[in-house]
């Protein structure tokens, strides 16, 4: 039996976009735990490194869509190139900030212009898109982009604070800094695989967002997003409880990891239901096992019980970026991509904020309450939103030319 992710890198030029694609997405895990990292040790004040961090965050969260909308329109490299720059730049402005001291406000005036960051998993989605669109092998390569994400998120984050402590203060931001720029640059030379600019047909209109298909989607993983971060903030503060403070990263680890392999098999299927059909099922899974972290009262049975709930969190991805792409109009695919993205990101966000005061408030065990509760209003979303999500999308009947090399 072949290897379907052997085959998809047998694309022209797929190789390179994906491995420049994996060092320039790295600060999206490395910046915002780096800022707490550096600020925490530069100024000793945990709640200016927070309030920069979410600075950034947030103010991504909005810009990021927006950044997308003008790459549909006008192509990944007149828009990746100067966002790039700006980010670079604020980046290396907010180091230096830190490093010697600048008036408080700097932080936050370049965390804000530091978050013109674009979303390079979105425009990485984008060229497998361009290259198998409405072909099995796409969902193959959404499988593997949901794979590298987790590797990411598990490897950025850990990189950027060991580097910090480490080093010196500001070396996880300044190396997540690199990455953007080099990576970036790696990127977006290779011209032969960027997407075409394609015209913007009836239905195609305005923000991606405006899309019902985005919509529920989008509202749907804000949910998925905040399961993801409950379990990490509820697993510290339960080792924490029971005296084993030290097992938090191994059970987060089981989380990860459980959500990494088992989205690497999925991928490597070629499932026939239809998609709207295994997000609900992968959803719903998700919802079901929330229920046994409620009563994991040691170590074991916490790793056990992660391990479980991780499982269906990347067939979710898959399966929602793969709807994405067949229900949105293909003039603002990258806007789409993003949009689901950045509701991720919230819901990971509003996720530790509920989590941290249900843990403060009623004990770490309750914790879990935010999962369940979650998974629920998931589920349900998606259930409510099967008819939308079975429609069919409205395609451009034409295209704009390839931008040309420069």
């Amino acid at each position: 039996m072949a290897n379907p992710y052997k085959e998809i890198f047998r694309a022209p030029g797929a190789k390179g976009f994906a491995a420049a694609g994996f060092f320039a997405r790295l600060p999206i895990a490395m910046a915002p735990i780096g800022i707490v990292a550096m600020l925490s040790q530069t100024h000793g004040e945990y709640w200016l490194a927070g309030a920069v961090s979410a600075t950034y965050a947030l103010t991504n969260a909005v810009i990021a869509p927006q950044v997308s909308r003008l790459v549909d329109r006008l192509g990944q490299a007149r828009i990746i190139v100067p966002t790039t720059i700006v980010s670079v730049i604020a980046f290396a402005v907010l180091i230096a900030a830190a490093s010697q001291h600048w008036p408080v406000w700097t932080l936050f005036v370049s965390a804000l212009f530091a978050a013109a960051m674009p979303s390079i998993p979105a425009m990485l989605r984008a060229r497998w898109t361009e290259i198998f669109r409405d072909r099995p092998e796409l969902n193959t390569a959404f499988a593997f982009e949901s794979a590298a994400d987790e590797l990411v998120y598990i490897a950025g984050a850990s990189l950027s604070v060991g580097l910090s402590v480490a080093l010196f203060p500001e070396a996880g931001m300044l190396v997540s800094t690199l990455f953007l720029a080099f990576g970036t640059a790696a990127f977006i030379v290779q011209r032969s695989t960027e997407p075409r600019v394609r015209a913007a047909e009836h239905g195609s209109q305005g923000s991606a967002i405006r899309q019902r298909p985005v919509q529920i989607i989008t509202f749907a993983l804000i949910f998925i997003g905040a399961i993801f971060a409950t379990a990490e903030v509820s697993a510290v503060a339960i080792t924490k409880e029971l005296g084993q403070p030290n097992a938090a990263s191994l059970v987060i680890g089981v989380y990860a990891v459980g959500s990494f392999v088992v989205g690497l098999i999925v991928g490597a299927l070629n499932l026939k239901m239809p998609l709207q059909h295994q997000l609900a099922i992968a959803v719903a899974i998700i919802a079901l096992t929330t229920l046994p972290l409620l009563v994991a009262d040691t170590v074991p049975l916490l790793a056990l019980a992660v391990f479980a709930s991780g499982v269906a969190i990347s067939p979710t991805f898959i399966t929602a970026f793969g709807l994405i792409e067949r229900r949105v109009p293909e003039a603002m695919l990258t806007e789409g991509v993003t949009w689901v993205m950045t509701g991720i990101g919230i819901g990971m966000a509003l996720g530790s904020f509920a989590t941290g005061w249900v843990v403060d408030n009623f004990g770490a065990q309750n914790g879990f309450w935010v999962s369940v509760a979650a998974g629920t209003i998931s589920l349900l979303t998606v259930l409510a939103g099967q008819r939308t999500l079975a429609g069919e999308r409205v395609r451009s009947l034409s295209a704009a030319a390839p931008q040309p090399a420069e």
